[in-house]
């Protein structure tokens, strides 16, 4: 058995959509796993022939006949927004997919919660994607018994009265914002009959189960949603996820297969929201018919790649295996070398490396945030941005994209 685990090194939008889709169809590969995040992620995939699907709870291999998804424990799962996305895509998608029992579930007052405390922090907003996934997560901590796990929608009575516990446990966190008579607000009045008549009629399997049909398979391919530089120990706080971005969960699924570790970038660095972006460029105007300013998020912001930032994503991925490279068509050959730092913060930052702090340090990430916020880069020309990562990273390009479909990718190797 071989398996390889794609993860974003950058902020998230670095292509895993197209990376994935190319490698199940290169390896023959019949499953994807999702192994982190939940609906709020984003993978475009586009097909010669024109087709497009932002993947969110799908996989991206599911344009591919006969490939499952696998959406692991480690998945916050919004079921009623993954039946909506299986029928915007058509066929037998949801036919296809596995859920882990123990998943946890996104309910439409997790929603709600996440979208007043974020409307909330008015202009200090932290770029959430208002799905409800970090709130769930918060929500667990208050009250571990009480969170809605996919093992939960199998039986409606205990499904409804964990529903409740969850309305009025979220509803008194709630009372100190000012917000609750506006839309958000009114959803934890709504009667919960019409979210549970739009579950969906999906495969959930027990962990030794899940295991045990996934390990039935020879090659997997292990699809990570937003980016390392977004992990909630190692991003940098507070603009970050509730999710954990390296390649720890999918080593821990994996069980004995042969694993590559592939991290994935762009030649040029992006951000959706809020947060720290040393070499974000207002005059980089490139196209991207597939990202735009969110309600949420806000704005997409562009810059040169940083070779800084890049360094501190394998280091706190514990390395790499091997690279793709993606929008090798864009038009850039400008790129971050270092930065020039404030005196202060030459314990943060040498210029070239980030300092990895210790593992769940929040004080530390926090400092190295601020220390971002200060920090000026560095810039070179590059006659091939690929070939200086590769350099930079010590790690080969296993795959290059020219363009947004799997006919557009190169293998450079196969792992």
């Amino acid at each position: 058995r071989r398996a390889v685990v794609v993860v974003d090194l950058g902020f998230g939008d670095a292509g895993k959509g197209v990376v994935t889709d190319a490698l199940v169809r290169a390896r023959g590969a019949r499953a994807v796993v999702r192994f982190n995040g939940g609906a709020q992620a984003g993978h475009n995939v586009v097909l010669p022939d024109g087709r497009h699907h932002t993947f969110a709870q799908l996989s991206a291999g599911t344009f591919v006949e006969g490939v499952r998804t696998y959406l692991s424990r480690h998945v916050v799962v919004h079921p009623t927004a993954l039946a909506a996305e299986a029928r915007a895509f058509g066929g037998d998608a949801l036919a296809r997919v596995t859920v882990s029992a123990e998943a946890r579930v996104v309910t439409p007052f997790h929603q709600a919660a996440c979208r007043l405390r974020e409307l909330a922090r008015g202009d200090a907003r932290h770029g959430s994607c208002g799905v409800g996934i970090g709130e769930v997560m918060r929500d667990e901590l208050a009250d571990p018994a009480g969170v809605v796990r996919m093992r939960h929608l199998r039986d409606a009575r205990s499904l409804r009265g964990l529903l409740e516990r969850a309305r009025e446990r979220l509803r008194a966190s709630l009372d100190r914002l000012d917000r609750l008579d506006g839309p958000e607000g009114a959803v934890f009045e709504a009667p919960v009959d019409a979210w549970l008549a739009a579950l969906p009629n999906v495969e959930i399997l027990e962990e030794d189960r899940f295991a045990a049909s996934l390990a039935a398979h020879d090659d997997v391919v292990f699809e990570g949603a937003q980016g390392v530089l977004l992990d909630e120990w190692r991003g940098f706080h507070p603009y970050t996820t509730w999710s954990t971005c390296t390649f720890d969960n999918a080593l821990e699924l994996a069980g004995g297969a042969e694993i590559t570790r592939l991290g994935v970038l762009r030649t040029y660095a992006t951000r959706h929201g809020a947060g720290p972006f040393p070499t974000e460029r207002a005059d980089l105007e490139l196209p991207e018919p597939h990202n735009a300013h969110g309600p949420w998020q806000g704005g997409f912001r562009r810059g040169d790649l940083d070779l800084v930032l890049l360094r501190y994503a394998v280091a706190a991925c514990g390395g790499v295996d091997a690279l793709a490279v993606t929008h090798l068509d864009a038009p850039v050959s400008r790129l971050c070398v270092g930065y020039d730092v404030e005196p202060g913060d030459a314990a943060w930052c040498d210029g070239a490396r980030l300092a990895l702090g210790p593992f769940r340090d929040l004080e530390h990430q926090s400092r190295l945030t601020a220390v971002l916020g200060r920090v000026r880069p560095r810039v070179a020309m590059a006659r091939s941005i690929a070939d200086v990562v590769s350099d930079v990273l010590r790690a080969p390009l296993l795959l290059t994209a020219r363009g947004p479909t799997h006919r557009d990718v190169t293998l450079t190797a196969q792992r």
